[in-house]
């Protein structure tokens, strides 16, 4: 398991009600990784946060977790 796919499932299961369905899927491509964030419905106001502000940090962790690890990598959050 990728530290970037641990740090997304860690992050996201202490922000929501339902963690158990907290879904995080890794798509590793050439120069990209692409973090899939799938949570239950009635959590996804909670992940995606007031004008996207949650949504926004979470990729701003993604990022800084990325640059360490020399990648680039981006969060999708799935309906």
């Amino acid at each position: 398991m990728s530290e970037l796919k641990d740090l997304m499932e860690y992050v996201s299961k202490h922000l929501v009600d339902m963690p158990e369905e907290v879904e995080v899927n890794e798509i590793v491509g050439e120069q990209t990784t692409v973090i899939e964030l799938k949570v239950d419905k009635t959590d996804l106001g909670k992940v995606i946060g007031k004008k996207g502000r949650t949504a926004q940090a979470l990729r701003t962790i993604l990022n800084a977790a990325s640059t360490k690890l020399k990648k680039r990598s981006v969060l999708e959050i799935i309906e």
